[in-house]
C-alpha cells in the first residue's frame, strides 16, 4: 500500500480508537460521511463523534454532513436545510452528502416519490452551485435489487435481499425503478451542470463500466468512488480485464477510493479495524499487483489489475485529497 493512503468513505459513529491506530499504522486519513440514515445518531450526533476523535487524532478526518429530510413539505424546509448544512459547513465538513432517502423513501401526501431532481430540492442544489459546495450522492441501489434473486451478479447481494425483502425492489414494483433513480440523478446534472457532484458507489451503475464511462463522458465535472463496490470491478474484470484496466487508467483523475465500512458498534472495536485492514490489502491487491485472486462475493478467480504507480497514487491518495481539501 502506498504511504499516505485516503480512505474517503466511511461512517465512524463510534469513538473507539482501535481503528485510529490502525490506520495511523498504515499512514491512512479517513473521510467519514454523515447520512441521513434512521439508524445511525442524528446528524448533530455524528457529527460530535468526528470532532471528538478530532481531539484524539488531529488531522487523520474529514468529513461530509448533511441535512434531514424531516419536515419536507413544510413551509420554509429548504431554507431550514440550508441553514443546516451551512451549520456543518460552519463547523468543518467539507461537503454535504444526499442519501437515497431522496428517490427510494420520501413521498408526498398523494404518495408520490420525491427524487433528486424534484423542484422542491431546487432551492437546495443551487445553493450548493452557487456556493461551489461540494455535494455526494448515493441514488438508488446496485440494480441487483430490481433483478430476481437468481439473476443477481454477486452473492453479497443475493443474500443481502433475501434476507430483506422489504428494501428487494423486484418485489415491489410500486416503487420507482432502476433507471427512474439514474434518470433522475442524470437529470439533476442536466439541471445544475456547475455543481461539483460524487456519485457515490460507481454512480450506483456497478454492474457495467460502459454506463459509468458514459456518464463520466457526459458531465465533465463529474467524480465516482468505488465504495462498497470495488466485488463488482472484480467481476468484470474475469471476462473484461483489459476493459476494467483501462477504464481505471482513462478515468484515474475521477475515480476514488473508500471501503464504506460502517463503525456502529456491531463489529467491536477490534473487528472494525480487521475488517478495514482486510479490506485495505485485499483490494490493493486487485489494484496494483498481476497476481490470481479469489472474492467470496462470486467464484472463480480473476486477475489483478497492476495499475500504473501513477493511478494508484491518484486513486488511493491525490484525487481524494483534493476533492476532500485534506492538508487545508
Amino acid at each position: 500500500m502506498i504511504r499516505p493512503f485516503i480512505d474517503a468513505h466511511v461512517h465512524l459513529n463510534t469513538t473507539s480508537t482501535q481503528k485510529m491506530e490502525k490506520a495511523l499504522a498504515h499512514g491512512v486519513s479517513f473521510l467519514s460521511i454523515i447520512t441521513d440514515i434512521p439508524f445511525f445518531d442524528s446528524i448533530e450526533g455524528q457529527e460530535q463523534v468526528i470532532k471528538e476523535l478530532d481531539k484524539k487524532y488531529p488531522n487523520q478526518i474529514k468529513y461530509i454532513t448533511s441535512f434531514t429530510a424531516e419536515g419536507w413539505g413544510e413551509p420554509g424546509w429548504a431554507e431550514k436545510s440550508i441553514s443546516q448544512i451551512q451549520r456543518g459547513l460552519d463547523n468543518g465538513a467539507v461537503g454535504v452528502k444526499i442519501w437515497k432517502n431522496i428517490g427510494m423513501d420520501l413521498q408526498d401526501k398523494d404518495g408520490r416519490f420525491i427524487m433528486i431532481d424534484d423542484e422542491s430540492l431546487a432551492p437546495i442544489l443551487k445553493y450548493l452551485e452557487d456556493n461551489e459546495i461540494l455535494l455526494i450522492g448515493h441514488q438508488g441501489e446496485p440494480r441487483n435489487c430490481w433483478l430476481p434473486l437468481e439473476e443477481m451478479t454477486v452473492d453479497s447481494d443475493r443474500n443481502y435481499f433475501k434476507g430483506h425483502p422489504e428494501y428487494h425492489m423486484y418485489l415491489h414494483p410500486e416503487y420507482p425503478s432502476y433507471m427512474a433513480q439514474m434518470d433522475a440523478r442524470d437529470n439533476m446534472l442536466e439541471k445544475y451542470p456547475n455543481l461539483n457532484f460524487v456519485g457515490l458507489h460507481l454512480l450506483s451503475m456497478e454492474y457495467s463500466i460502459d454506463e459509468v464511462s458514459k456518464r463520466l463522458d457526459k458531465y465533465p465535472k463529474l467524480i465516482t468512488d468505488l465504495a462498497e463496490r470495488v466485488c463488482h470491478l472484480q467481476l468484470q474484470s474475469q471476462e473484461r480485464w483489459e476493459d476494467v484496466r483501462n477504464f481505471m487508467i482513462k478515468y484515474q483523475d475521477r475515480i476514488i477510493y473508500g471501503t464504506d465500512v460502517i463503525d456502529d458498534g456491531s463489529f467491536g472495536d477490534q473487528g472494525v479495524a480487521d475488517r478495514l485492514e482486510h479490506l485495505w490489502k485485499f483490494h490493493w491487491d486487485f489494484f496494483a499487483t498481476d497476481e490470481e485472486l479469489e472474492a467470496p462475493e462470486f467464484s472463480g478467480t480473476f486477475k489483478g489489475l497492476s495499475l500504473p504507480e501513477e493511478v494508484l497514487e491518484k486513486i488511493f491518495y491525490s484525487n481524494a485529497a483534493r476533492v476532500y481539501r485534506f492538508g487545508q
